[in-house]
């Protein structure tokens, strides 16, 4: 006797990922689609993605919260730029006043999704991380919001001679509860945005803390606070204050990113006098802060209140740029023959990008291979039906990208709904259209993992936009239909390309 299997639960949306992007995507449909089934499976047991995971000593947002916040939901605390455990209240905070905790389903990963073009529909196979039960789910959309790098490693180089230290090496993506730094020495590898939050918070306890790096980034002091944004919300309250706040830091950051493109000698100039400002008389400004690419090349590591430099001041901190020979018993030799010692190491050497969190993708039994797929709109996948790809601007706050995107997304529903549409495949007209990495980004994290990732074309829609305002005509103000977007009915197969 055979047991009946149960049936398979059946979703309109499957969000994957209850980070940022797939808190933001959960609110957008329970507000704009209301009659829209969807649940939003977190592979963790806690909701907050990277806000959650990383709780390395300092940890704290380097965009301003007033755009790295949501459109919807007004920053309402005194930090603009933000700790960690205040950007993880916000988000449970969202979460809560928009009822998605029920939506959430936690310790459940998404190892792999099948398309039918038969039946119009997504399978999922995903795996209880509590209990290791594997179950299927089924959905006519499948919402990708899980960033772009993986949660269960960092990226380590190979360091010679790693065995022979003495001491703790850790990376800030799984730092240890334990670790106990105070009045010891301790020793950041890296140059980015993790190392330069790290050093100020650790030199408060620890007897020295020194930054290795072995080539310079850009590094520019920010307010912690926002003094007008905060005045603002005195006078005008919190929605109008935020607005307006919101309004300001989008368009400050758009012209700086402007003027660094435009101009980038004069950016450079300037960077340095402000760091030369900030460091003691004399001081190397040249040899350690002083990169040999153009600012916003690379994003530009920001400092709140310029503890960075007010550490290498007060001589808790300094900064050594060289190459590492090996690891010894008691710290690193380097290249130059310079020994560094060390009670502890902390190699804050980056992280691995993954895109679609590893999932395994399959349409009509035939594997999507990533770096095969064109960008559509920054936000579909060409050959791919009825699926988005969430990620955020690399230049620019992460979260302005996904709220468009997020619009967008809910408007093509609403219209495929009114016309009795339910696949929606991106393909581009010209199939030797020329392409370029989906990421063009020349950070060491991004140039890893280039050649696993989608690519983007050399035209509109197919273009990854990096512009905020391009965007807001793009999937804010344009139509939702595209000649290059294959509408379709799966009832008679009926398809249009309006």
């Amino acid at each position: 006797m055979t047991t009946a299997q149960p049936p398979v639960e059946h979703l309109d949306v499957l969000v994957v990922g209850a980070g940022i992007s797939g808190i933001g995507a959960g609110r957008y449909l329970r507000t704009e689609l209301p009659a829209k089934s969807f649940a939003i499976l977190e592979a963790r047991a806690a909701s907050g993605g990277t806000w959650d995971l990383f709780r390395y000593p300092g940890i704290r947002s380097d965009s301003d919260l007033h755009t790295f916040g949501y459109e919807f939901k007004p920053w309402r605390d005194e930090q603009s730029i933000a700790d960690a455990p205040r950007i993880l209240a916000y988000l449970r905070e969202t979460i809560t006043e928009n009822g998605l905790d029920a939506a959430i389903r936690y310790s459940h990963r998404v190892l792999a999704a099948s398309w039918s073009t038969a039946d119009a529909r997504w399978t999922v196979d995903v795996e209880r991380t509590d209990t290791g039960e594997r179950l299927q789910l089924s959905a006519n959309w499948l919402f990708c919001a899980g960033g772009y790098y993986r949660y269960d490693e960092g990226h380590t180089p190979v360091f010679a001679g790693r065995e022979r230290f003495r001491g703790p090496i850790v990376h800030p993506q799984a730092w240890p509860e334990d670790l106990d730094h105070a009045g010891k020495r301790v020793l950041v590898i890296g140059s980015g945005a993790t190392a330069v939050t790290l050093v100020p918070a650790l030199a408060e306890t620890a007897a020295q803390v020194t930054m290795l790096q072995r080539t310079p980034s850009y590094v520019m002091p920010v307010p912690r606070h926002d003094a007008l944004a905060n005045r603002l919300r005195t006078l005008l309250g919190e929605d109008r204050a935020y607005a307006l706040t919101r309004r300001k830091n989008i368009a400050r950051g758009i012209g700086i990113w402007r003027f660094c493109q435009k101009y980038p000698r004069a950016a450079r100039r300037l960077i340095r006098w402000v760091n030369t400002k900030q460091l003691p008389e004399g001081y190397p400004v040249d040899e350690h802060f002083n990169p040999p690419y153009d600012p916003w090349d690379q994003r530009l590591c920001a400092v709140p209140d310029g503890d960075l430099f007010r550490a290498i001041r007060n001589g808790t901190a300094d900064v050594v740029t060289d190459q590492i020979e090996t690891f010894t018993e008691d710290g690193v030799l380097l290249a130059s023959g310079r020994e560094l010692e060390a009670d502890v190491i902390v190699t804050a050497t980056g992280l691995n990008v993954q895109a679609i969190g590893g999932i395994s993708l399959t349409v009509d039994g035939e594997p999507v291979h990533l770096p095969d797929t064109v960008t559509y709109k920054g936000m579909m996948l060409s050959g791919v039906p009825n699926f988005v790809i969430a990620i955020g601007y690399t230049n620019s706050s992460w979260t302005l990208k996904i709220g468009l995107l997020c619009e967008h997304f809910c408007r093509l529903l609403a219209h495929m709904d009114a016309h009795g549409y339910d696949v929606a495949r991106p393909e581009p007209s010209d199939p030797d259209m020329p392409t370029r990495p989906f990421l063009d980004f020349a950070a060491g994290y991004i140039q890893r993992a280039v050649d696993r990732l989608p690519r983007q074309g050399d035209r509109m829609p197919w273009l990854t936009s990096t512009s905020y305002s391009a965007d807001v005509k793009l999937l804010r103000a344009d139509s939702v239909t595209d000649p290059e977007l294959h509408l379709s009915r799966s009832a008679d197969r009926t398809e249009v390309t309006a």
